[in-house]
This record gives structure tokens, C-alpha cells and sequence, in this order.
């Protein structure tokens, strides 16, 4: 099947994410306007206007509420979801790397970067009833980091814990109400992460990872279980909701896109086998690195979004359900 093209950035794709039911997928890039688009048809239902820097981090809530996005011109935003309305704007001291809502949506977590002179720095803050105010308010929680700047983040279970990637490659727990270190990884990465994002239970998350491997962890204890290998840095990856497949994506620094052509295959989002480790399939499409991945709730389809600025979105064909490792 042909996949959606959906075509509204201007600049790379920075982030996607589908809502829970997967009915909406949304999209930022380094073009300041986040959109958000019927995943069935790839109709553009709109965009959230307001940024004045590249977009680098969005989530929404499971209600499809609240949209929050971190950006570099050094503020966090939470949107009203159908109305593409400011709620509130937190100024920060440098620009927003990630930012997540926690699983209930009472919550939602930023990180700054480690730039001018300011240390990279995470933020809980309270959204339920989020409004202009927010600014001043002082934050739930503030940690600041002084080992290396996070590159990606998650929550843990229960809203209890914060899952950090960080620029060297290690990944660490914090728990909130103590507001500090629970666990860390060590040196399972020997480069930054890019990505990390959770399974469908919450039990393991994969990471993606510059040293051009990309492993799954327990998201408790942090034990890694698996190692997918590429030869190239990976930017994203993802766990299927129903299959025990892993896709990956990346390619080369966006500084040496243009030396190669997409003919030599660096392109491809690269499916493997969640258990055995084997690559299984590729698929071409991105005419650059693949920035982020993810699957659709239903586990029937996938988006990528590249440093093309194109997002697809891919249906797979009945055949990819067949079982073929026997």
C-alpha cells in the first residue's frame, strides 16, 4: 500500500506522536509550527502558531486535551488541543529539549538544554488546571543536572518515577517525591540517546541511540534485555503495540546528508525482531535521516517523520502479520 505523504513543514521533522486512540498524530519540526493530522487520511486539521524557534519536543494527554511543546526559543507551551490556543507559556533559561505529560495528565515534565552559561535542568510542573499563571508559578520539582544534558525522557510507572537519557549515553531513574536518583544504568550506551520510548504495558522501553545501536531496557530496573545493531546512528525507535517488532530509523548526521544518495540505503526504517534481534524488513521512503518514529495505537500502521520534512505514514499489508519466524 502506498503510504500517506504528509506534507505541511517547511523544515526536519523533530517529533511525532499519535494521541491515545491513535485517531490524531502530531508533528513538530524545526519550522516553529507544530501541526496536528487525521492519521487515517493525512488531512492537516490544523496548527498550533505561537513559537518563534525551532520546535524540538511535543506530547498530548491522554485526553487529547492538552498539547505541550519545548522549543528554542526558551519556553514550554501547553496548547488547547482543539482550540490551537496558547493555555500557558513557562519561560526557561535556555531551550526546551523534551517535554512529557505523566500517564494520568495531572503532571507534565520539561528539561532545558545545557547552553549560555546555564546548566541543562529537569522541571515537573502541576497542569491540571493549567492557565496563564503557570509562568509564575514556581515548579513542583526542579533537578538540575550536572553530569551531561538530558536528550530524552520518559515517565515511569504510576507517575512515581522519571525515566532520563543523557548526552553520554546513560539513562537514569529519578523518583519525584524524593527528588532524587533511584537508578542508573551505566554504560549500556557509549553514545548519546536520541530517543527512548516506551511498550504498550509500560514494563520495557527502547532506546535509540548514537553509537548506532539500539536496545531495550526494563523500565524498573534498567537491566538491558536486547541490542539491535545498525551501522549507522539511530535516531528513533519504536515498539509495536501487538507484534513483538521493534522499527528503527536514522542515517548519517544532517551535515553529511547531501554526500550521499537515498539509492544506498541509509534511509530505511528497519524493522527487527523484538525477541530474536534479526532484521526482518526495510522500508525506503525518506529522502533523509529519519528523525522520529511511531507506531499507531492499533499496531497496524507506522509514521515517520524525516529530516526531508516529510511525515509518512505507512499501512502495513496483511502479510506483515503472518508469523515468519518459525
Amino acid at each position: 500500500m502506498r503510504p500517506l505523504m504528509l506534507q505541511g513543514h517547511e523544515r526536519s521533522i523533530t517529533q511525532i506522536k499519535y494521541n491515545r486512540e491513535g485517531d490524531l498524530l502530531f508533528s513538530c519540526s524545526k519550522d516553529q509550527k507544530p501541526n496536528v493530522w487525521y492519521s487515517l487520511n493525512g488531512e492537516r486539521l490544523g496548527t498550533y502558531d505561537g513559537h518563534q524557534g525551532a520546535v524540538w519536543c511535543l506530547d498530548v494527554d491522554w485526553e487529547s486535551r492538552k498539547l505541550i511543546t519545548g522549543a528554542g526559543d526558551m519556553t514550554t507551551k501547553i496548547w488547547d488541543v482543539e482550540y490551537g490556543t496558547i493555555i500557558a507559556s513557562i519561560p526557561t533559561k535556555s531551550s526546551v529539549r523534551t517535554s512529557n505529560f505523566s500517564f494520568s495528565g495531572n503532571q507534565a515534565a520539561y528539561s532545558t538544554d545545557k547552553a549560555m552559561g546555564q546548566s541543562c535542568e529537569l522541571f515537573i510542573i502541576d497542569v491540571r488546571n493549567a492557565d496563564s499563571t503557570l509562568a509564575d508559578q514556581t515548579p513542583t520539582l526542579r533537578i538540575p543536572m550536572t553530569d551531561s544534558k538530558i536528550t530524552s525522557m520518559l515517565w515511569g510507572p504510576l507517575d512515581e518515577t522519571i525515566i532520563t537519557g543523557h548526552d553520554n549515553g546513560n539513562i537514569t531513574i529519578w523518583d519525584i517525591r524524593k527528588g532524587q536518583k533511584v537508578v542508573d544504568s551505566g554504560s549500556d550506551h557509549t553514545a548519546g540517546i536520541n530517543d527512548m520510548q516506551l511498550s504498550k504495558d509500560g514494563t520495557m522501553f527502547v532506546t535509540a541511540s548514537k553509537d548506532t545501536t539500539a536496545k531495550l531496557f526494563d523500565s524498573e530496573s534498567l537491566m538491558c534485555l536486547k541490542a539491535y545493531k545498525t551501522e549507522r546512528p539511530v535516531n528513533s525507535a519504536a515498539i509495536s503495540p501487538i507484534l513483538d517488532h521493534v522499527v528503527l530509523g536514522g542515517g548519517q548526521d544532517a551535515m553529511e546528508v547531501t554526500t550521499t544518495s537515498t539509492k544506498a540505503g541509509k534511509f530505511d526504517s528497519r524493522f527487527f525482531h523484538l525477541i530474536y534481534e534479526e532484521e526482518f524488513a526495510r522500508l525506503k521512503g525518506h529522502f533523509g535521516p529519519i528523525n522520529s518514529l511511531a507506531f499507531h495505537p492499533d499496531g497496524k500502521s507506522y509514521a515517520s517523520g524525516g529530516e526531508d520534512g516529510f511525515v509518512r505514514v505507512q499501512t502495513f499489508d496483511s502479510t506483515y502479520f503472518e508469523n515468519i519466524f518459525e
